[in-house]
């Protein structure tokens, strides 16, 4: 598919005031405390990176040999120690995400590793994680699992933007995490984005910088946590992936400063504490070819010199493809801090890359000061997250705090105005007979199980309905089920990113299965769980609503809507191109049915 030109509403330029200096406690708690550091301890104070693990002091054997191959030593605490560690990032795949209780607990076991004997230079940690919300989100449940944020650039609230941050936010900080790695600030504006789309606000600049600038204040001011505007200084105009390669953005500068800075210019006037650069090649912004994370014009002179940001850069993270092309590993830490970042994210071999920052400072290509002003920075941030008089978690309120009632209620309001219904042609919807034998079918998460949930919710209102998962179907598999849903009056069927025959569906399984699936001749609703974008791919295709995640509460949503309990109320926050593209138009931005 083609990128797409859409009408924007501009935004007036905004005019920054000089930095505000820091009140005196904090000022004189980050210069004494700056003061009593070693440089090896402020090298350390750069870096965040995953631990493996579930308990500080006391990870199962395989995570021992995990952390033992990966820092040379065996415990989460060891590795906090031993390389004076500033931040901590928390993943499923590195066993640090289990229950409320235990990650509170975590947290609280690395802060006291990180805080030692209390001696002078200790510093408490920042532990981040990813809660974008959607179709990325580290919490499990109980946890609230609000849309995410093209679910929220459907419903066009600002107010509920701000709920789902306030919410999620407390409850990473009643379990020790300080920084989700949100919000999304990108304009998704490429139909191919293979790495941003749904996780972005929609394709309007206008759209994502009020929902962007909504969620910074929920984060922060609502909830107490360290947002992160990510990724500078736009990634949504691609068509590369930069976890495997590097993207380019052939944005001239007008085009970069109508499409991709205004979000990023909203972030910075609502106060957003840190934001997270891109591993993208801008050449309207810099002609030298090197990705925006290690180039000092986008960095220093673009971020900081003309948006007026005096807050914590971080990069993405440093095991990703794109920024590892052009230098290597020992290379990539040092170009990134004399770019002007000050936080650097999960380097692929954290020894070498925490020598080569403290070589660059013996041999005069970084200066003490340099890492000082980086370190000043992120223990300013430290300070204002409360961490320096009160870092640990309180696990009792940890465990009433993570999926309290009124948080899920909240879940489920904010998630009712998002789900948009695309097509209906037939009329087939809101259905009409409830006792009917329905088929749900289609791509499914071990998870969430979207599939028996949509069945569920079926049989709960009088259906006699079938579960049939069918990711990515074999040819045997999509012959069956199409066997059975000739059986049924009618089949559910709902896929996930459909569009994408090249990493998600090479094979294009979920085209062929709807294909099969409306070659019974019975009525068939298509969902898209994920990118709007793949009703271009599915021709005769009569029925087809767009919930963008999985989540419970989205598949509730879906079936009340189907049974008229619920009017659809979302509208493409995107433009939905014919799959020949050519700019051609299937659904415009802003198109959305009700009943």
């Amino acid at each position: 598919m083609a990128t797409l030109a859409i009408t924007v509403t501009p935004l007036p330029v905004q005019a920054y005031a000089e930095p505000v200096y820091p009140p005196a406690a904090e000022h004189g708690w980050v210069t004494s405390t700056l003061r009593h550091m070693s440089l090896e301890q402020k090298v350390g104070q750069l870096f965040s990176t995953y631990v493996y693990g579930g308990d500080a002091a006391d990870p199962t054997s395989a995570d021992r040999a995990a952390n033992r191959a990966a820092f040379g030593v065996e415990t989460p605490a060891e590795v906090i120690d031993r390389f004076h560690l500033g931040g901590v990032i928390y993943f499923s795949w590195s066993h640090n995400l289990d229950s409320p209780r235990q990650i509170a607990t975590l947290s609280n076991g690395l802060q006291r590793a990180a805080l030692g004997d209390g001696a002078k230079g200790r510093v408490p940690l920042l532990v981040s994680t990813d809660q974008e919300q959607g179709v990325v989100l580290r919490m499990p449940a109980p946890a609230a699992q609000f849309p995410g944020a093209m679910a929220l650039g459907a419903g066009r609230s600002p107010r509920a933007a701000y709920t789902a941050a306030e919410i999620t936010g407390r409850e990473l900080r009643a379990v020790g995490i300080h920084q989700p790695y949100a919000p999304i600030a990108d304009v998704n504006i490429n139909p191919d984005n293979p790495v941003i789309g749904v996780r972005s606000f929609g394709a309007d600049p206008a759209l994502v910088a009020e929902l962007t600038a909504a969620q910074v204040a929920g984060f922060e001011d609502g909830a107490g946590v360290t947002s992160v505007a990510k990724h500078f200084p736009g990634h949504g105009d691609t068509a590369d992936d930069s976890h495997t390669g590097l993207p380019v953005i052939d944005h001239s500068r007008a085009e970069w400063e109508r499409i991709d800075a205004p979000p990023f210019r909203r972030a910075v006037a609502a106060g957003v504490d840190s934001i997270m650069t891109a591993h993208i090649v801008v050449p309207a912004l810099d002609s030298s070819g090197d990705p925006a994370t290690l180039s000092p014009t986008i960095l220093t002179g673009v971020l900081r010199g003309e948006l007026g940001f005096r807050g914590v850069i971080v990069t993405d993270a440093l095991n990703m493809a794109a920024v590892r092309q052009k230098y290597g590993d020992d290379r990539v830490p040092v170009l990134a801090l004399k770019a002007g970042a000050d936080q650097l994210l999960m380097p692929p071999d954290l020894r070498l890359a925490r020598d080569a920052v403290l070589r660059a400072v013996a041999t005069g290509e970084l200066t003490e000061q340099r890492i000082d002003e980086s370190v000043r920075r992120i223990l300013a941030m430290k300070y204002r997250q409360g961490l320096a008089g009160s870092p640990m978690a309180d696990v009792d309120e940890a465990v009433r705090t993570v999926g309290a009632p009124q948080h899920i209620a909240a879940v489920a309001q904010v998630t009712d105005p998002t789900l948009t219904a695309v097509r209906n042609d037939a009329g087939l919807l809101p259905l009409t007979h409830a006792n009917r034998s329905v088929l749900v079918t289609g791509w499914n998460s071990a998870a969430f199980a979207p599939i028996a949930a949509v069945a569920g919710g079926f049989t709960a209102r009088g259906a006699r309905a079938t579960a049939q998962p069918a990711t990515l179907p074999s040819d045997a598999l999509i012959a069956a089920t199409a066997a059975k849903a000739a059986d049924h009056d009618l089949t559910v069927v709902l896929v996930n990113k459909a569009w994408d025959d090249v990493v998600t569906d090479p094979r294009g399984t979920q085209r062929r299965l709807v294909a099969a699936l409306v070659g019974t001749g019975k009525p068939v609703v298509v969902v898209a769980v994920r990118d709007p974008y793949d009703i271009a791919y599915l021709p005769g295709v009569t029925t087809y609503l767009t919930t963008y995640s999985y989540t419970a509460a989205a598949m509730d949503a879906l079936v009340r809507a189907l049974h008229d309990e619920l009017s659809p109320s979302g509208r493409l926050p995107v433009t939905i191109p014919t799959a020949e593209g050519a700019g051609t138009v299937l659904y415009p931005y802003g198109h959305g049915l009700t009943w």
